[in-house]
């Protein structure tokens, strides 16, 4: 692609060199540059894409799009200053890719929990009414039936577009994706056309690269003010910021909820640990999801199917064949009759979420066992948390290690067991070892039981000072029940 053509939707500060210059290919790595590469330095959190120019040209850069051109500037070079090199960079790698949002109907949804849980089950469906669909999440992207690991929840501007490519040659018509905070902050979604948003809720989370709830609720906030007036807004009446999110939002803005009139309403029936009764705008269907979060989490499907205009009778239907994401209060039952629930559920408020819907079943039948742990390398002011709503909702809990990459698992735990008062320490223990953790609780466990292991839910690994072991929770209690 020739150069003038690549970068005719950035609006260049100015531009130092031959703009017919022919392109062979797009990078922000000086380690994957090629001859012929245009090289975007994007000063990031950690280094500047700036200090990295000279190797960019040295491995065969042609052009470089930059904030500060070098004093003295590589003849052989095209420089092209603009205001933003993280913004550029999204609009360059969709121009290369030949604008593939463009070609799709690109629905993002983001908050702090549910994201993966909407993305999947919204791709399903799709997929389910004869669509070819795309899904970009956490757990695995996939291009209609082609499945792509997932590295990050939302990749970077040149692998993003890459794959929404690759899924418009494919022959996809929808793709949905996890926008995450880090995402919008960092430019990574800069360029794509969205003709859809949902928002799912707020509470703390990520506040190691945030610093504040402020900054964190501003960032999911830009999502929405992106958003063109052709597209749809829909957001969680029933979140305190669920408002917030569509102040000044230029789409079409939709609400859902189950304890307000909105757009989209439903409530809770009955509840079982193999799914739920519900009432969604006047229709009765029992899904296969329990609790209220997951209630939360089908209405959004249901509105944002609804609004993409899909008939209401085949919506619902379609609805009540779905079943849980990998890792989302995946439930198992061991033949002594304890029941255990892996999740993913890494932050106070999705912890509080996950054991309230335990609670919502048992109804004071049977004790909850909780094993956790935090992240190592990530918010610290969330550890006393996650261990305060764990001990206030359970009977026992075990406090162990989750990913403590770089960290000691032990001084993550110490962490955590300064949100525990005295008199709760009768009911807790400390287990650095995650497996031996698990195994204790199942020792634990009477029948009418249930073990909850949160934090990692559908990940198979466990990063221990920059090493990825292989580790799930799925196959450890699998092995404890006798069930492998």
């Amino acid at each position: 692609m020739v150069l003038r053509e690549l970068i005719q939707n950035i609006k260049p500060l100015k531009v130092c060199g031959d703009v017919l210059t022919e392109v062979t290919g797009i990078a922000s790595d000086s380690r994957k540059v090629q001859k012929g590469f245009l090289f975007v330095a994007v000063k990031g959190t950690v280094v500047d894409g700036h200090d990295y120019i000279d190797i960019a040209i040295r491995n065969g850069a042609c052009a470089i799009v930059c904030e500060e051109i070098p004093i003295s500037p590589d003849a052989s070079s095209v420089y092209v200053q603009v205001p933003d090199s993280a913004d550029a960079l999204g609009y360059l790698a969709s121009e290369w890719y030949g604008c593939p949002s463009e070609h799709l109907t690109l629905v993002g949804v983001t908050g702090t929990n549910g994201k993966t849980t909407i993305a999947t089950l919204l791709y399903k469906m799709f997929k389910l009414f004869g669509h070819k669909s795309g899904l970009l999440s956490t757990v695995c992207n996939y291009v209609d039936d082609e499945e792509i690991p997932s590295t990050h929840t939302t990749p970077d501007p040149i692998e993003l577009n890459g794959l929404l490519s690759k899924m418009v040659t494919s022959g996809c018509v929808y793709a949905f994706m996890e926008v995450s905070s880090h995402s919008i902050a960092q430019k990574r979604i800069s360029g794509l056309r969205f003709k859809g948003g949902i928002f799912t809720n707020l509470t703390r989370d990520h506040l190691d690269y945030h610093k504040t709830f402020g900054a964190y609720l501003k960032a999911k906030k830009q999502f929405f003010d992106y958003l063109p007036k052709t597209a749809f807004a829909l957001s969680n009446a029933d979140d305190k910021n669920g408002t917030v999110m569509l102040q000044n939002c230029k789409a079409k803005n939709y609400y859902y909820s189950l304890r307000t009139l909105a757009d989209f309403r439903a409530r809770i029936i009955e509840m079982h640990f193999d799914g739920t009764l519900m009432q969604i705008n006047g229709h009765e269907l029992f899904t296969h999801f329990v609790g209220r979060f997951n209630a939360y989490n089908l209405l959004a499907v249901y509105g944002a199917t609804r609004l993409l205009g899909c008939p209401e009778e085949e919506t619902l239907i379609a609805l009540s064949t779905l079943h849980p994401v990998a890792g989302r209060f995946q439930t198992l039952r061991s033949a002594k009759g304890v029941s255990a629930i892996v999740d993913y559920a890494h932050t106070p408020d999705a912890l509080t979420n996950v054991l309230n819907a335990i609670h919502g079943v048992l109804e004071g039948k049977g004790k909850i066992i909780t094993v956790v742990g935090a992240g190592g390398n990530r918010d610290k002011g969330k550890r006393p948390l996650m261990a305060k709503e764990a001990v206030s909702l359970s009977d026992r809990v075990i406090i162990t290690s989750d990913n403590p990459r770089n960290e000691e698992p032990d001084a993550i735990i110490r962490d955590m067991l300064e949100g525990v008062t005295l008199s709760d320490m009768n009911r807790v223990l400390s287990i650095s070892d995650r497996k031996q953790a698990i195994k204790t609780a199942v020792m634990l466990a009477e029948p009418g039981d249930v073990i909850l292991v949160a934090g990692k839910g559908h990940e198979d690994y466990q990063e221990i000072k920059g090493v990825k072991y292989h580790f799930s929770d799925r196959e450890v209690l699998e092995e404890l029940f006798g069930l492998r």
